[in-house]
C-alpha cells in the first residue's frame, strides 16, 4: 500500500480520532464516537481506502529539481 495520507492530515486524524474514542468511552457522547477507532487506525498507517478509491493524496509530492 502506498502511503496516501499526508503529515497534517495523519496529526488531524490521530488527534480527532483520540479524542472521539475518549468522549466515546467516557459516555460523552452516543456510539457514533468508536468511530474515532477508524481515523486513529489510518492515521497511524497513513492509507486512507476512500483516498485510494478516489486517488486522492495529502501526501507531499516530491519535485523536480
Amino acid at each position: 500500500m502506498k502511503s496516501n495520507v499526508g503529515g497534517i492530515d495523519r496529526i488531524l486524524r490521530i488527534v480527532i480520532g483520540l479524542v472521539l474514542i475518549g468522549l466515546a468511552a467516557t459516555g460523552t457522547v452516543g456510539w457514533w464516537g468508536w468511530l474515532g477507532v477508524v481515523l486513529l487506525a489510518t492515521g497511524a498507517i497513513g492509507w486512507c481506502p476512500p483516498y485510494a478509491l478516489f486517488g486522492w493524496s495529502t501526501c507531499a509530492t516530491k519535485g523536480k529539481a
